[in-house]
């Protein structure tokens, strides 16, 4: 009977094991559902939208399949589609029955002509010129990639993306995307785009039950042979018939090493290390075995008791309604704000404008040219500071479908343990993001509480009633409190006990005016004064019902002779003489400096004052009075 029960405890565990192999193997399906587009008409991008990759649940794996090299990026699909607004597309979409399906889009960009009216459609081309021939382009084309890719826009590097990737022949691109995003497929933006478009989901084929089928096998497959060898010993013990032992003799101690050579006795104590390692050798098959087959379980292969992690409570902010999409995320502002920096590296080692002009703007490059052409006069005129290249620690974008789209960012620099504040902006979708405000920030400054990346901010209006000075009045108002001080109409409006800058700035006066007056009072005259300057100030808004406003001002210093006779000599001012052309004047001169001011303007009705939270100060120009 014993016997019996072995067998049973195999058998039962060869089922066992083997339904649990055949759960991982043949009953098993496929890991994946892929889905193919065939697209008929070359294209030189391909749209696949958010909705195709959200057809059916679970991560998205795009493939593309084609001859060289293939780039593909991933963004909002608001942005993806005014990218592509002015040149022809395919769109990938999705039908009812869930297959792909492909239609071609024209051109939809509205074109406005010198009347302001809106012609609803792409540029036309231009007509060639009279007495040129209409085929020189073509002849171009045909010479090289030079003359088909100079006026063509590739789709590398723009800051639109959140990602982009680039492959040869095959690109694979693993991707978790919301139904608002889509993914953009290229070549160089002249070639067609590839044809083998494929986008595949994992298909959920956990078996939980295998693992615990395998141990159990494994653990019946043991019970087995303890069964057996109990069997064995039960059939050796009961082997012949059972007879009533006669008296024994007295015998003399025998030889056992002897009388075994000569008789061929085996001793019990050998049967039995004979028995126990017949046994050990059948238990240790089963055991490794079952270890075999448990180290080739995955976790897909076992029930998953432990509860779903719940997220933590966090500090949560109400989005206004209404309000759009930020411009960007966090790290797509990382990795803008990383090509600035490098790009800025580039041109202010070689004291390239036109290679500056490409990362930046406004005030910045103002500064900046300057600069270069100051240190192209002057051999040992200083560098601009490099921009840090750290990541940004706080990122403040614009929610904004539209363009121009700006970010607030802060960056410390651990090198110089100082941090800069900056505004970033794009004019429109095709174009890079410029700096166009950059500023140090002040020792103690305390930033005011901004909304998360995730959500942005709106950008207030010029003119907006809602803060305690709209930010068109903000730079006019702080020149008439450097011009003025405490005389000024604006002075109680404005923090000025945290204000350094203004310290600095007058006390930058009194030290000039007085070295002027040493040698030039009785001859001539230098005035100051503060202006708001040439470009525009650029605000957004924060969790307080207030704005960080940051704002341009010159400051004009003016030296002229009050004797007819006399003449402004620049003996011992070379900058002014490298910007203004001139040596000496009768007239006088100006020299203006550019600042670049980052403010915090609080609500309507609130109990702060406007404060200064970083600025910047660079020489701008310098002329002779006409």
């Amino acid at each position: 009977m014993r016997f019996v029960w072995a067998v049973a405890a195999f058998v039962l565990a060869a089922l066992m094991i083997g339904a649990g192999i055949a759960q991982r193997t043949v009953f098993q399906g496929p890991d994946t559902e892929t889905a193919a587009v065939s697209l008929e008409e070359d294209a030189p991008y391909i749209l696949v939208e958010g909705e195709v990759l959200n057809s059916r649940p679970g991560a998205q794996t795009l493939r593309a399949q084609g001859e060289g090299t293939i780039f593909a990026a991933y963004g909002r699909t608001a942005d993806l589609e005014a990218w592509l607004s002015d040149t022809g597309y395919t769109r990938v979409t999705v039908d009812q029955e869930g297959a792909l399906e492909a239609e071609q889009v024209t051109p939809s960009l509205a074109v406005s002509d010198e009347t302001g009216d809106d012609t609803g459609s792409a540029p036309a081309e231009p007509a060639p010129a009279e007495g040129t021939e209409a085929e020189a382009p073509a002849e171009d084309a045909a010479a090289g990639d030079e003359g088909t890719t100079d006026d063509v826009r590739s789709p590398v590097g723009s800051d639109l993306w959140l990602d982009e990737f680039q492959q040869e022949d095959v690109l694979i691109a693993p991707l978790q995307l919301p139904e608002d995003m889509s993914v953009l497929v290229a070549a160089d933006g002249v070639e067609p785009a590839p044809a083998d478009i494929r986008v595949s989901w994992p298909i959920v084929n956990a078996t939980p039950w295998a693992g615990p089928l395998i141990v159990a096998g494994g653990l019946m497959m043991a019970v087995g042979v303890f069964l057996y060898i109990l069997a064995i010993r039960h059939l050796r013990r009961s082997r012949g018939p059972r007879r009533k032992g006669l008296p024994v003799p007295v015998t003399e101690p025998i030889d056992l090493a002897v009388e075994g050579k000569r008789k061929g006795v085996i001793s019990a104590s050998g049967r039995r290390a004979l028995a126990g390692g017949r046994r050990r050798l059948v238990v240790v098959p089963a055991v490794a075995v079952s270890a075999l087959l448990f180290a080739g379980c995955s976790s897909e292969a076992w029930p998953q008791f432990a509860p779903s992690p719940s997220p933590s409570p966090s500090a949560s902010v109400i989005v206004p309604e209404g309000q759009q999409a930020p411009a960007v995320t966090e790290a797509q502002a990382d990795r803008i704000w990383t090509r600035v920096a490098e790009t800025v590296a580039a041109a202010d080692e070689a004291a390239d404008e036109a290679l500056a002009a490409t990362r930046l703007d406004g005030a910045v490059l103002a500064a900046r040219s300057t600069n270069y052409a100051l240190r192209g006069a002057i051999g040992d005129y200083p560098a601009p500071a490099a921009l840090p290249a750290e990541p940004l620690t706080l990122v403040l974008p614009q929610a904004f479908d539209e363009w121009p789209r700006s970010i607030v960012g802060v960056v410390d620099d651990t090198d110089s343990n100082t941090s800069s504040i900056m505004m970033l902006t794009q004019q429109d979708q095709w174009s890079p993001y410029k700096l166009t405000y950059l500023a140090s920030l002040e020792a103690a400054t305390e930033l005011p509480v901004v909304a998360p990346a995730y959500i942005g901010a709106i950008q207030p209006a010029p003119d907006s009633p809602f803060l305690l000075l709209p930010p068109a009045q903000l730079a006019e108002a702080y020149a008439d409190i450097l011009n003025n001080g405490e005389q000024s109409q604006y002075f109680e409006l404005f923090d000025v006990a945290s204000d350094q800058f203004r310290v600095s700035v007058a006390g930058d006066r009194q030290k000039r005016l007085d070295e002027f007056n040493q040698t030039g009072a009785s001859t001539g005259e230098l005035t100051f004064q503060a202006a708001p300057g040439a470009y525009d100030p650029l605000a957004l808004a924060t969790l307080e019902s207030g704005a960080i406003v940051a704002v341009n001002i010159d400051e004009i210093d003016t030296v002229k002779p009050t004797n007819p006779d006399a003449v402004i000599k620049l003996e011992n001012n070379p900058t002014v003489r490298t910007l203004s052309g001139a040596e000496q004047s009768s007239t006088g001169f100006t020299t203006t400096y550019t600042d670049q001011l980052f403010f915090y303007v609080p609500g309507q009705g609130s109990t702060e004052k406007i404060r200064l939270l970083g600025y910047a100060s660079d020489i701008l120009n310098a002329k002779v009075i006409p």
